[in-house]
């Protein structure tokens, strides 16, 4: 299936978008499989981008320097599906509640999320863009873009939820010299240094 160049360009009569449930569904029939690179993203099914070295480092980093300072009950995981209203991302990592196997019948949903984060290089505009409105939508409480091309996190908090405009009330930058505090449930678990997570 060739991507579309735009959806801009082509006119709101003509897309269908589908439900979580009919994505599921397209799943379980097998006419999506996990050889498809697409994710649901507001309705629309979204190709998601190769990832080169850079990105897979910054992800890895990220995950390792995570798991190691997050209290019991949390754990982490990266490019896994997570069901929300009406998209089922796969973020670059997610911290969610309680462990692995309680997830067995579901995938985890907004009120299992701590915290997204999202490795952007050539995905910056979209992570800036639909999957900021996505997890400001779903509350997502804690939004971090690790900004590759400019080096430095984008630290977005204060969800607007479920409104006309969905967005964070609040972003920061940090830039390779700085400290980000990691905030669970609103308490400070401990703090990440810039420069270990980029590449």
């Amino acid at each position: 299936m060739p991507p579309v160049e735009s959806v801009a360009a082509i006119p709101n009569d003509l897309i269908l978008r589908l439900s979580v449930e009919q994505y599921h569904a397209m799943i379980q029939a097998g006419i999506l499989t996990d050889d498809d690179p697409v994710e649901l993203l507001e309705g629309l099914l979204v190709f998601k981008m190769a990832k080169n070295p850079p990105h897979r480092l910054a992800t890895g980093l990220g995950r390792t320097a995570l798991e190691n300072i997050l209290p019991r009950g949390w754990y982490v995981d990266s490019q896994e599906p997570i069901t929300l209203q009406n998209s089922e991302p796969e973020p670059d990592i997610a911290v969610i509640r309680g462990d692995r196997r309680q997830y067995h019948d579901r995938h985890p949903g907004a009120e299992d999320i701590a915290m997204i984060i999202e490795i952007s290089d050539s995905t910056l505009q979209r992570d800036r863009t639909i999957k900021k409105r996505i997890y400001a939508c779903a509350g997502i409480a804690i939004y971090w873009i690790v900004n590759l091309a400019e080096s430095r996190v984008e630290v977005y908090d204060r969800p607007s939820g479920n409104t006309a405009q969905p967005d964070y009330d609040r972003m920061l930058n940090y830039e390779r010299s700085f400290s980000i505090p990691v905030i669970i449930e609103g308490i400070e678990i401990g703090a990440i240094d810039v420069n270990s997570i980029l590449p």
